[in-house]
């Protein structure tokens, strides 16, 4: 079981931490009373499904033999007007670089990790619409 505990510290801002022992700052903009000294819990969940749906890009893509040298997904969520405010929309964007990369492999790495693999997108699959598009930068 995956567990986080969140310490207030004082304004807006609280540290959280995970059962691997790392911690994060998250705050608020000043404008709502916080110091703006971290992240927005909201830009954690797009920083979650970045991460976690590009732990599996890479790691297919390293599977299936590629010459990945970098990979960065671009993740924007549109959020509702009114509260809760949720993710109504959410776009990933995945820039695959390397040399003589498959787009074959990058298509089905995307697709595995967006339809199989990815915890983050699979818990918020429902509340917001989720699309994804990627692509290759020789290098």
């Amino acid at each position: 079981m995956l567990e986080a505990k969140v310490t207030y510290v004082d304004g807006l801002q609280f540290i959280g931490e995970g059962s691997s022992g790392h911690a994060i700052v998250m705050d608020g903009d000043a404008e709502v009373g916080g110091r703006n000294t971290g992240l927005r819990p909201m830009e954690l969940l797009l920083i979650g499904i970045g991460g976690c749906s590009g732990m599996d890009v890479a790691s297919i893509l390293n599977k299936k033999k590629q010459d990945l040298k970098g990979l960065e997904i671009n993740v924007k969520g549109q959020k509702a007007e009114n509260y809760p405010k949720k993710f109504t929309d959410i776009n990933i964007e995945f820039t695959v670089k390397g040399e003589n990369i498959s787009e074959d492999a990058v298509k089905k790495a995307v697709e595995l990790s967006m339809e199989k693999y990815c915890s983050v997108k699979a818990t918020l699959e429902g509340s917001a619409k989720i699309t994804w598009t990627y692509k290759i930068i020789e290098e």
